[in-house]
């Protein structure tokens, strides 16, 4: 494997999605492609092995990728988990979101997209297949409701969306890195989230962004 290249992982256990996968990154981007077909498999490999980034199934043969990207987070916390599958369903969008996957593709999502969207993922950004984010978006009014931005605020997390860091942020709104990371401690809170990409994702969730 190349030293400047980023492994990429494909857990899914359908040979022809590994395949097409493969060859779309290996002509595409030149990075290291590994495929696992198995929960185990790959959970195995990532407490040994640096992973960059993995394309995540939900439906595995021993268990789903909803469990499966907490357990990455918790062994890896630095390898970008984005869903890839043909199951839409809000809950398990969000819950593979609020379990620490850094956006979430469909199988049927343009090879372009598939590919700009890792690297996005890989920049910090949160990404959806338009699909997906339509649905992310039709969340229940009933949901709790949410406390107000204030227009610094909204500056400081339109920033982090698309996945400026704390220093460039600090520099494009005129602060001091200790006041970017103060605001970004406090909205944790303030919107009782457990990370940037929860937060983002539940403003985005509710148009709020």
């Amino acid at each position: 494997m190349s030293e400047n290249n980023k492994i990429i992982a494909v857990v899914d256990d359908h040979p022809i999605v590994i395949e097409g996968l493969k060859a779309l990154f290996s002509t595409s981007s030149g990075d290291d492609i590994l495929s696992f077909t198995t929960a185990a498999d790959f959970r195995s490999f990532v407490e040994q092995h640096q992973v960059d980034a993995v394309l995540l199934d939900i439906a595995l043969p021993d268990g789903n990728g909803v469990d499966l990207c907490k357990e990455i987070k918790r062994i890896s916390p630095q390898t970008v988990v984005v869903g890839l599958s043909n199951q839409a369903e809000q809950s398990t969008i969000l819950q593979l979101l609020q379990n620490g996957a850094s956006g979430f593709l469909l199988k049927s999502a343009p090879a372009s997209d598939i590919l700009s969207g890792i690297d996005a993922a890989m920049r910090g950004e949160v990404v959806m297949s338009n699909d997906v984010r339509q649905i992310v978006f039709s969340v229940a009014a009933t949901q709790r409701q949410l406390p107000s931005l204030t227009k610094r605020e909204k500056q400081l997390l339109q920033l982090l969306a698309q996945g400026k860091t704390t220093i460039e942020i600090a520099d494009e709104l005129f602060l001091s890195r200790f006041t970017v990371d103060t605001y970004r401690k406090n909205l944790l809170q303030k919107f009782e989230v457990k990370n940037a990409t929860e937060l983002v994702t539940l403003l985005l969730q509710k148009n709020m962004l």
